[in-house]
Formats: C-alpha cells, structure tokens, sequence
C-alpha cells in the first residue's frame, strides 16, 4: 500500500475508526490517542497493508490490539502505584423541550450505558458486529478467535443486553 492508498483510507474509514476508539476508550482524550496511534502503527507497517484486502477491519485490529496493550499496561501500573482519578461534574443542559428528542436521548443514553457495562469481550463483539456491521467470520479474524467463540460471545452479549433492558425499550 502506498501513502496515498492509506491517506484515501483515511478519508473513508477515518470518522467509523475514531468512533469505534471512542467506544472503546469511552473517554474522548484516550479516543484521541488511540485513533492517533492506529493511523501512526499503520504508516509504520504501511507495507504490510494489502489495499485489495478489507484495509478497515486491519485497521480496526490494530486499534484493538493498541487498547489491549494500554490497558494491560495501565493494569501493571495500577498494581504497583494505584492511582486516584478526580471526580468530574457533568452538567446537563436539556435545551431540547421537545419530548420526542428528550426520550430518544435518554434511550440512547441508557443503551450506551448498558453496552459500556459489558465485560470487554462481549462489548468489542457487539460494536464489531453491529457498530462496524462486519460478519461473524472478519470478527473472527480480527480477534484471532474461532467463529464459534464469536458467535458464543455474540450470544452472551445479547442475552445480557436483553435481560439488562427488558421492559425499557418495550412500551
């Protein structure tokens, strides 16, 4: 792949990438970092790339793979000097009055929630599959897993979400 494939690549994958690192950081300084250093790991590896083969989902393993590492890292530090994160307070300003827009927002609000709690496994499969809309088999690929742990996993995930919002979304 040339720097002109994977500057193309940017401007196709570029926003579904940093919205899958936000996901994945759930805060917006680490979804910074983490997309910034995907697209950093990709010029390093640039010709590794196959522009013919799904350049999207190799990126998107690559910002697995950078989140693991982080978060085993963060692991190991947290082990040996414990850190104590500041508390922030979070104004919400509801100018929306309209009810509709209000309840949508809270839906949303509420499934994000939901997905945010899942054990990290079931929510990288739930945001590969129904975020980056990729099937069972790239995920598997992806993840170095086999197709019958995706689907597992998957499984789980839904059962989770369904039992976690039963009666909420069912009015």
């Amino acid at each position: 792949m040339t720097m002109k494939e994977l500057e193309r690549c940017i401007e196709v994958y570029g926003k579904d990438i940093y919205t899958f690192c936000l996901w994945l950081a759930k805060d917006q300084g680490h979804a910074d970092d983490l997309y910034q250093d995907t697209f950093l790991t990709a010029i390093e590896v640039i010709d590794r790339i196959d522009s013919k083969e799904n350049v999207k989902s190799y990126l998107l393993s690559i910002s697995i793979r950078i989140w693991k590492n982080r978060k085993r890292k963060w692991a190991w530090r947290n082990r040996i000097a414990p850190t104590v994160e500041m508390a922030e307070d979070f104004n919400v300003d509801l100018a929306y009055e309209e009810k509709d827009r209000v309840l949508e927002g809270e839906r949303s609000a509420v499934l994000k929630s939901a997905i945010a709690a899942l054990p990290e496994k079931h929510r990288v499969m739930i945001l590969l599959y129904y975020m980056e809309e990729l099937p069972q088999e790239r995920i598997a690929e992806i993840l170095h897993v086999p197709i019958g742990t995706v689907k597992s996993r998957l499984y789980a995930a839904r059962k989770h979400l369904r039992s976690e919002l039963e009666g909420y979304f069912n009015e």
